[in-house]
């Protein structure tokens, strides 16, 4: 039903319905115009371009165009109420933070360092929130680690729990320096222990890497073929057509890959493989194939080599989606996706032949980073525990495929005892805090008196003889009681079924485990990636667009953090182009058709923009929903 608001700027609620009473709102349309040009990354002019100004003009008349330079100022307000909306979360949030570290560069090569803060709230929701987008001189780790320390004592976050970065040497010395400044702050020494998490996403893309430079000749005949065929619009329109003929029906169509995106290899060759029998007949039909390529045109062998690369490729690329997920918890499963990955590279060098060398070379990589799991960090460990499906029930199995069955008991021991240490960190820290809180209450409603004894002890004896021995006893016999950690390990693990809510699990039995869930809810917000799964694949960095290249640090780190906390939960900050609808532009120009469209919640935010100005403005957009519609069926 959509419905104007009678007190104010006016607003909507779903798609169509019926008009109410409007009134003008001259800050609100305002506010909504700043709020897209923040979300869908719009530069400071499109305020003062001939269309906008035309749109205005029919659209409301009545408003009053702002200048670029007070939608900069109007958007930098945004980013400080909304800095101080998040601070009081923060404030409120009595868990501790992880954090994420990432490097981007603009076009003029000014280095940035964004930190992003992972935290489980009160209602056990995962949250992610861009806290600080800041230029750094140098990639040392000490400019590294005082940038660290600035932007937590700007947030007032002084609990932090674990730090993932990447595999840079310097960023080792970066943690080194920020555990000494967190252990200053007060944080325990068992907890500073795991402060430092590698990024397992960039591991894994240097282990594909790695293993395919040593991919056969297969691989770069597929390429020349595909690069052929798109060289030219002709040869790609008979590629098409015959392809129609045959009655090949691909998802995509042919694309080349990138030299520093693993990724892409997988998708060019997953996509060739589609077009086989459409690239066998073109090299029947058409002479020139055969003449330009001559032995590079791929053979049955080398399809058939291809498709074997394919499925392995597609294990590493639906992996390492898993583990780059930002809106869900990655930490349970990182054990478990590294015994995986363990099996499959053991498979390719079992089944010999290319996939042998591939294999070892994978294998030599993972080894150098997870052979050794005492150079691990053991939170992976303790959240596979804290995942009520696996616990320790396939664990001492796991590391005895890992590292033999002697390496795999000690270190199955090793981790138990460190997560006993750490539970009874915890339990020490929040029992301290009870008793705290407990008596800065008494204290200060209470006035002082002399305690006084209660009748039921006086004259009493206190018994402690027989007390002790009843402890004893108790213990002896087993039917002392047992802390948190003793009682979940105790009970059978969960079904495992599709629709299964960590989070909601640990929600609903946080009272029966006040103290352990506490530590749930900081290890299961580790992430185990520095960056989202759109940005996982490249080797290259990240780079900022040319707009906000030619913007200040200061209004730069605004449009970034404010556009992340703006923006849907379900649709984070995307870094790359959407492949999918660049196919389907390329199709739609080869074939002359236009489609106009507006999605994402930029246009969420332009529709709030339309539906604030006049009323007239939602019929003509009912219309012309209307008329999409009769095209479409038209077509």
């Amino acid at each position: 039903m959509t419905t104007f608001d009678t007190q104010g700027g006016g607003g909507f609620e779903g798609d169509v319905g019926e008009l109410g009473t409007w009134v003008f709102n001259q800050e609100a349309i305002r506010r909504a115009l700043c709020e897209m040009i923040i979300i869908d990354e719009l530069p400071f002019r499109f305020v003062e371009g001939q269309g906008f100004k035309r749109f205005i003009l029919v659209a409301c008349p009545r408003f009053c165009i702002p200048s670029r330079w007070t939608i900069s100022r109007d958007i930098y307000q945004i980013y400080l109420d909304e800095r101080l909306n998040l601070k009081k979360l923060f404030k409120l949030n009595t868990q501790r933070v992880s954090l994420t570290t990432d490097t981007w560069t603009s076009v003029q090569r000014i280095n940035y360092m964004c930190i992003t803060a992972h935290f489980i709230d009160d209602q056990w929701k995962l949250n992610k929130k861009i806290i600080s987008f800041v230029p750094i001189s140098s990639h040392k780790g000490e400019h590294i680690a005082k940038a660290l320390e600035s932007c937590l004592i700007h947030w007032g976050i002084r609990d932090v729990f674990s730090v993932t970065v990447d595999n840079a040497s310097f960023n080792d010395t970066a943690i080194s320096f920020f555990k000494s400044k967190l252990l200053s702050w007060g944080a325990t020494t068992v907890r500073s222990k795991y402060i430092h998490m590698r990024c397992k996403a960039h591991i894994l893309n240097l282990v594909v890497q790695d293993g395919l430079r040593f991919a056969d000749s297969s691989v770069k005949k597929v390429r020349d073929s595909v690069r052929w065929m798109r060289n030219s619009p002709a040869r790609l329109k008979k590629f098409r057509d015959l392809a129609e003929l045959l009655g090949v029906e691909a998802k995509s169509s042919l694309q080349l890959d990138v030299p520093t995106r693993w990724n892409n290899t997988y998708m060019m060759l997953s996509t060739a493989i589609q077009y086989k029998a459409v690239f066998d007949a073109y090299s029947l039909n058409e002479p020139s194939f055969v003449a330009d390529l001559g032995d590079s045109v791929p053979s049955f062998l080398d399809w058939t080599s291809v498709e074997c690369l394919v499925v392995l490729l597609k294990g590493f690329y639906e992996m390492t989606i898993r583990i780059s997920g930002s809106l869900y918890v990655t930490s349970n499963s990182f054990f478990s996706e590294i015994s995986d990955l363990s099996c499959m590279l053991s498979s390719m060098i079992v089944a010999g032949s290319a996939t042998e060398v591939m294999g070892s070379q994978m294998k030599s990589k993972f080894e150098k980073y997870w052979g050794d799991p005492e150079k691990m960090n053991s939170l992976i460990f303790f959240a596979n525990i804290l995942d009520p499906r696996d616990k320790l029930e396939y664990m001492p199995y796991q590391f005895e495929e890992l590292y033999g069955k002697e390496n795999g008991k000690k270190c199955l021991e090793n981790v138990q005892a460190a997560m006993v240490e750490l539970f009874g960190d915890y339990a020490a820290t929040y029992s301290v805090n009870v008793q705290q809180s407990s008596s800065d209450s008494s204290s200060g409603s209470q006035p002082d008196v002399p305690p006084v004894q209660s009748h039921a002890t006086i004259g009493r004896p206190q018994n402690m003889l027989k007390n002790k021995l009843k402890r004893q006893k108790l213990e002896a016999s087993g039917s002392y009681k047992e802390t948190e950690l003793q009682v979940y390990l105790s009970e059978k693990i969960v079904e495992d079924t599709p629709d299964f809510d960590i989070l909601r699990w640990w929600k609903l039995n946080s009272e029966r485990f006040p103290t352990l869930s506490k530590m749930a809810r900081d290890i299961l917000a580790v992430p185990i990636s520095t960056v989202a799964s759109e940005s996982t694949f490249s080797t290259s960095g990240s780079v900022l667009d040319a707009f906000r290249s030619s913007l200040t640090p200061k209004i730069v780190e605004a449009l970034v953090c404010a556009q992340d906390w703006m923006r849907l939960p379900n649709q984070p900050v995307k870094v790359e182009e959407n492949i999918d609808d660049v196919e389907k532009l390329e199709q739609d120009l080869a074939t002359g058709v236009s489609r106009f469209g507006t999605t994402g919640s930029g246009a969420a935010a332009f529709t709030d923009l339309a539906m604030m100005m006049l009323p007239p403005l939602s019929e003509m957009v009912l219309g012309w929903k209307i008329k999409k519609a009769e095209l479409l069926k038209a077509e």
